[in-house]
């Protein structure tokens, strides 16, 4: 037992040698784990701390390339409109207008299409089927309510050969009505421009827009109708084209253009830009201007104007006035020859007289109380009769003179025989 005790004293000793053994190696391997990690944490902060180092000379490098290349190119900004927060991009819709265009019941195919030409100058409007005639005009300020629009355009056709436009404010107004004149629509003219669908317009006014004060409410709603708002969802950042509104003998005369340079390094100067017509063009010669939208008080009315069924009247009236002139003419030759004839002459009675009774003498027409004369052709034989008592009809002869040519005045011809005797015996 003591061996035994003492073998497991021994090997209970020796266990806890081994024990020891192993700590003592956990230690020294914690130890050395620590070492290298402390290691790899100073390279990579070493690399890091390089990098940086990197970026930060290279952005100061260009910071000081793009000084210099802005002092030698481009002049200061002596407004410091960078900076200015009223131009700041804004990239929401705030002014929201809608244009409802559509047309009437009986329009043309030309008419139609310069209804769709219109669309698509304008990408904020809104479409609507054709309005029937028997409804009152009024009822467009309930379809742009549903529509939510608060600006409408209007055609409106009549007799098939007429067109009228009516444009305003919906629903407090003001609105104008007028006739739409040499209508030319994009297809027909086929113009060489062209410009990009749902670009925003640029709107150009003559000069008198802004002196007549009729013209300057005109122009509003042309700017309110025709101006696409910034930032619409359906437009499109660019401005290609222009809208030209001209002022001129008493009309309003419409014209659509491109912008574009002249050559591809003028693309961004204004001053080195050409106009190409895209179309349509026409013309609005204004009628009636009312304060409400379709009703209200009258503000302006031309007094030049002349419906078209009034022009009509008066072009054939104006055919009519050269046989009117003519009979006229015929009238007071006539009264003239009459007032410069010359009073009768009392010694001429006699004359007169004895003409009278020449003129009521009977005449003697019959050839049996007066011989012939002796140069007076022989009467013609008596024509034969037929069997059946009926005259025959003798052979046609072909003529031998020159052939007949017709005349349509009058010929003195030789007196016949009967005359030459009725004059032996006058």
């Amino acid at each position: 037992p003591a061996a035994m005790g003492g073998k497991r004293k021994g090997g209970r000793q020796g266990g806890n040698k081994g024990k020891r053994g192993r700590t003592d190696l956990s230690e020294d391997g914690s130890e050395a784990g620590g070492a290298t990690e402390q290691a790899v944490d100073l390279e990579i902060a070493d690399a890091v701390a390089a990098k940086e180092a990197a970026e930060e000379a290279a952005k100061a490098g260009a910071q000081d390339a793009d000084g210099d290349a802005k002092e030698d190119d481009a002049p200061p900004d002596p407004y410091l409109l960078a900076d200015a927060a009223y131009i700041q991009k804004d990239t929401r819709w705030r002014n929201k207008q809608r244009t409802l265009v559509f047309a009437s019941r009986g329009v043309t195919a030309r008419f139609r299409h310069l209804c769709e030409d219109i669309r698509k100058m304008l990408p904020h409007h809104k479409a609507e089927p054709k309005f029937e005639k028997r409804s009152k005009l009024y009822e467009i300020n309930e379809i742009c309510e549903l529509k939510s629009c608060n600006n409408v355009i209007f055609f409106e056709a009549r007799k098939l050969k007429d067109l009228y436009m009516w444009m305003g404010r919906v629903p407090s107004g003001p609105s104008i009505k007028f006739q739409v004149l040499n209508i030319h629509t994009t297809r027909e003219v086929r113009l060489a421009g062209n410009c990009l669908l749902g670009s925003r317009p640029l709107l150009y006014f003559d000069k008198p827009f802004s002196d007549i004060s009729y013209l300057k409410i005109m122009k509003t709603l042309f700017t309110q109708a025709f101006g696409t708002p910034r930032n619409h969802p359906k437009s499109k950042p660019f401005h290609d084209h222009i809208m030209a509104f001209y002022w001129l003998d008493g009309k309003v005369w419409f014209r659509h253009y491109q912008i574009s340079p002249e050559t591809q390094a003028d693309n961004s100067d204004p001053e080195r830009q050409q106009l190409t017509e895209i179309g349509p063009r026409f013309v609005l010669e204004p009628i009636r201007m009312l304060a409400g939208s379709f009703c209200g008080q009258t503000l302006y009315a031309s007094d030049a104007y002349m419906s078209p069924t009034a022009l009509r009247v008066h072009a054939r009236n104006m055919l009519k006035n050269p046989y009117i002139a003519k009979k006229k003419s015929a009238e007071k030759r006539m009264k003239t020859i009459i007032k410069n004839m010359a009073p009768e002459d009392p010694t001429e009675e006699a004359s007169s007289d004895a003409a009278a009774a020449l003129r009521t003498r009977p005449l003697l027409r019959s050839s049996s109380c007066v011989s012939p004369p002796p140069d007076a052709p022989a009467r013609k034989p008596p024509r034969q009769l037929s069997s059946r008592g009926a005259p025959r009809r003798r052979a046609r002869r072909p003529c031998k003179g020159p052939p007949l040519i017709p005349f349509a005045g009058r010929v003195d011809r030789p007196a016949s025989a009967s005359r030459q005797r009725w004059h032996a015996v006058s």
